[in-house]
């Protein structure tokens, strides 16, 4: 069955976005949590002495300062992303981030120096012992620099990778609504061709006052138009459903033609359990009856099997009459084209279809399809 068009995707480009940036976002934090505790660890042990007892939380304060301040950066550029194109590279672009990452770096070494003197408010050994620690030289502001020119490339090439990912799912989303679209008029031209032979079928039955048979013929014919009508969109049924049309338009041609029409259909009760695409047998039959049988005047034999075999639920529609090459109505119709199109829709590439004149006369439809269960 043909899905909303909201869910026509397994996965929606904002979708996709919001969990690559919440796994993005917790890696990040990941990393910067690992980076703080190690920068901590170190000015710990680097500027303590064996012989004071310092604590530990100044130095971790002092890490994460350090590197959530990152954080935060990494995480504002990406939604400023949202709203501006700051992570393309171009040469407008690259100086906007050389002021950014200046501006960033110099407030950064401030509030590395507020904490330093926060700390050593409440911490007064840390405060002594970190008296050397000097914030402002070019070697800090030059690392911070490189640091800012690594998120803005990381998170350039994610964004970038981003949209390469959301615009190729959106070209997949507009090649299967075209698809849909596709098969849709497909199924709006076979119906309508159907109901036209149906109904010219019906207006002979009533120009020769067979009245009663033209009753029977519409009441066959309103088994037909409910199911179709109770289909919005192309989509698989159970085939049980489709032998269900397809008796009905074999017994409205029943009607019409009397006697000059056999009909046999064998269905194993398995295969009746099998999904295939709606009107999927119905104008091939209808081919059979009008390029075959019609013509005779002893009248013919329409034969339909089907069954499942392995994985696969095979059918076949055939016929004895005088076959598509002597038929006084030229060609296969749409009902063959069509069944073609529909099943490269829904079995790309995992189908079998032959027509062909048989030895001893008549013609036949063979498919193949897999096999699916309708209650699975």
């Amino acid at each position: 069955m043909e899905e909303p068009i909201a869910n026509g995707s397994d996965l929606e480009p904002n979708t996709a976005a919001r969990r690559v940036s919440g796994v993005g976002l917790l890696t990040t934090l990941a990393i910067a949590s690992v980076l703080a505790v190690m920068t901590a660890n170190e000015c710990h042990t680097n500027f303590v002495v064996s012989h004071t007892s310092v604590s530990f939380a100044p130095s971790l304060l002092f890490g994460f300062v350090t590197w959530f301040w990152w954080v935060g950066v990494a995480i504002g550029l990406w939604q400023f992303a949202r709203l501006a194109p700051v992570l393309r590279f171009s040469p407008t672009i690259l100086l906007f981030h050389l002021v950014a990452a200046c501006l960033l770096s110099i407030l950064h070494l401030a509030l590395l120096e507020h904490t330093v003197q926060w700390s050593a408010v409440h911490w007064p050994a840390w405060g002594h012992l970190y008296s050397d620690l000097d914030l402002e030289t070019r070697q800090r502001f030059g690392i911070d620099l490189v640091i800012y020119g690594f998120i803005y490339g990381v998170s350039g090439l994610l964004h970038s990778q981003s949209e390469a990912q959301g615009a190729i799912v959106q070209k997949l989303e507009l090649e299967r609504r075209l698809s849909q679209a596709q098969l849709r008029a497909l199924q709006m031209q076979l119906e309508p061709h159907f109901l036209f032979n149906t109904l010219n079928a019906l207006n002979s039955l009533v120009d020769l006052g067979r009245n009663k048979e033209a009753s029977q013929a519409l009441a066959h014919l309103n088994t037909i138009l409910r199911s179709a009508l109770q289909r919005t969109a192309p989509e698989k049924i159970p085939f049980v459903e489709e032998l269900r049309v397809v008796e009905s338009y074999l017994a409205i041609q029943q009607v019409r033609f009397a006697d000059r029409l056999q009909v046999k259909v064998e269905a194993t009760p398995e295969a009746l359990e099998g999904l295939v695409p709606c009107f999927l047998l119905q104008p091939i039959v209808e081919n059979a009856i009008r390029h075959g049988i019609a013509s005779l005047e002893t009248g013919g034999v329409i034969e339909t099997s089907v069954k499942r075999i392995g994985d696969k639920l095979w059918m076949q529609v055939r016929d004895n009459g005088v076959g598509p090459s002597q038929s006084p109505t030229k060609g296969h119709g749409i009902g063959i084209s069509s069944t073609r199109e529909r099943l490269a829709y829904f079995y790309p590439g995992n189908y079998e279809f032959a027509a062909a004149a048989c030895e001893t006369g008549g013609y036949q439809v063979t498919i193949q399809i897999p096999f699916e269960r309708a209650n699975a």
